[in-house]
């Protein structure tokens, strides 16, 4: 356990911000498994709105941006062959 201030308070923020992480990459995974169950019974509505949501997590650093690019890459092949 940590004994100086600027210590604990680094333990609380760095928790706090894995958790907030966490919770954010849960949401993404979320929205990709829809929008894939999605495409595959002929929905394709909201691909781009899936598609500005891999970008933005990409852009805050939630996810590299090659994965980024890789996940955008199959979906929208799934939706282009639908």
């Amino acid at each position: 356990m940590a004994n100086i201030k600027s210590a604990k308070k680094r333990i609380r923020v760095s928790k706090k911000r894995t958790d907030n992480n966490k919770a954010k990459r849960t949401f993404l995974k979320t929205v990709m498994k829809n929008t894939v169950v999605a495409v595959s019974e002929g929905n394709i509505e909201n691909v781009s709105k899936t598609v500005s949501i891999i970008d933005k997590s990409s852009a805050k650093g939630l996810i590299h941006k090659n994965k980024a690019a890789r996940m955008k890459s199959q979906l929208t092949k799934k939706a282009n062959a639908v």
